[in-house]
């Protein structure tokens, strides 16, 4: 008897698990590593943040471009190996119309500017310091994060953790079409 309760006691915890990860919204990878998210084909409102090296910096749909916005912060470890990778073949490859920009999530100034120069990093970045973009529109809790956002403004594909080349190629390549 007590194994019986025991087994509908861990049945019931898993389909808790279940439901809530998928109520939330919570990284369950799909097609082509990219995850579900309940962002995708929702429009996203337009942005302008400070840039990390000055300036600002907008949305690229706010001016009817696509864009792939790299989440991304210098104190996380599985952005120091992705910054480098994205940054090699964003400069080697011309991907307009498509915008990419980096965003500096919850960072210092100082530690963002000095981990985009030892990456290498040459597209536009975004300063983010208190997470009004990152959290208030994108909900992201934590990073590195890549969102693939149409001229429209419609999220068309979120890939949850540090993004290799292979799959923003795919993404860059859905934008394109």
């Amino acid at each position: 008897m007590m194994f019986v309760s025991i087994g509908i006691g861990t049945v019931v915890a898993v389909a808790l698990i279940v439901i809530v990860s998928i109520l939330t919204g919570g990284p369950v990878k799909g097609n082509q590593g990219f995850a579900t998210s309940n962002l995708v084909g929702t429009t996203v409102k337009g942005f302008t943040l400070g840039g990390l090296n000055g300036g600002e910096q907008r949305a690229p749909w706010s001016a009817g471009h696509p864009g792939v916005l790299i989440f991304f912060a210098s104190y996380c470890g599985p952005c120091h190996k992705e910054m480098p990778e994205v940054a090699t073949y964003v400069s080697s490859h011309n991907e307009k119309p498509v915008v990419v920009m980096g965003i500096d999530a919850v960072d210092r100034r100082s530690s963002g500017q000095a981990f985009i120069k030892t990456s290498h990093v040459t597209f536009p970045v975004a300063f983010d310091p208190n997470g009004v973009v990152t959290t208030n529109i994108f909900k992201f809790a934590n990073v590195p994060e890549t969102v693939f956002v149409s001229k429209h403004g419609v999220v068309q594909h979120v890939y949850f953790g540090a993004i290799p080349v292979s799959e923003l190629k795919i993404g860059l390549a859905d934008l394109h079409s």
